[in-house]
């Protein structure tokens, strides 16, 4: 995957993004958001070495991986509000300002495509569609879509170039089965030499065979496996007793 031939002679093609890092003048983090954040914090000290492939940033809510991904986004130079690097559409600008703190280490002859998805936008960025006509052809009727079903046809339609695609939870509109269908897109993008940086509450998104995982939380960013995930854990004793949960939160 990091390599190709071409014109009978290899040629090296990396990843389109190899290390975030953070910018000599990036802010000392302190009690102010999202420096007060372990995670924010951690990639303004250290910043993050991308794997090729899929990474998936999993973590509990206000934990920080929507904050990275966001920022990592738009130093990319995609949307804030989701979409490519054409994509020029805001609602109201509610984004950190992690993306003024860091640079991106390009990869050498990588894809310069990418899409960003996030979830809480994409009514927005259906609208911007529908008042912008792509010039790839005319464009699906998402807005005349279920939730699931508009996502499942973004993906179709949107994600079929081997660049850098960043998501921000995208399994919130899937169900299981639909969820299955994104791991068979993602696996795609990374054989076909693209690359993905997503963050997810999802165990089955997560379980993606060969992604690298990054679990955050109080302590920061830390790799791990799929089997020691704290999400996958609490999963596991839910469905095996879920009454023992409930009775807890019930009673």
């Amino acid at each position: 995957m990091e390599s190709i031939w071409k014109s009978g002679s290899r040629r090296r093609r990396e990843q389109p993004v190899v290390a975030v890092r953070p910018n000599d003048d990036a802010p000392t983090p302190s009690s102010a958001w999202p420096t007060s954040i372990p995670a924010v914090a951690q990639v303004l000290r250290e910043g993050i070495d991308l794997s090729p492939g899929v990474t998936f940033l999993v973590g509990e809510n206000g934990s920080g991986k929507s904050t990275i991904v966001e920022g990592v986004a738009i130093a990319y130079g995609l949307s804030p509000e989701g979409g490519s690097r054409q994509a020029m559409h805001s609602t109201r600008p509610t984004e950190s300002p992690l993306s003024d703190w860091i640079r991106l280490q390009r990869g050498v002859g990588a894809s310069r495509w990418g899409f960003f998805l996030r979830a809480e936008t994409m009514h927005s960025f259906y609208t911007y569609l529908e008042e912008n006509p792509s010039t790839r052809g005319p464009d699906i009727a998402f807005h005349e879509m279920s939730h699931g079903e508009s996502f499942l046809a973004m993906l179709g339609s949107r994600f079929d170039d081997p660049g850098f695609y960043c998501l921000d939870e995208p399994e919130a509109a899937l169900s299981f089965q639909s969820t299955l269908a994104l791991i068979a897109v993602l696996q795609r993008i990374a054989d076909d030499g693209g690359q993905v940086l997503c963050a997810t509450h999802s165990p089955v998104l997560a379980a993606l065979p060969g992604a690298r995982i990054l679990e955050i939380g109080d302590w920061g960013i830390r790799p791990t496996r799929w089997e020691g995930l704290e999400l996958v854990s609490h999963w596991r004793s839910f469905l095996d007793s879920p009454e023992r949960y409930l009775r807890h939160l019930l009673g």
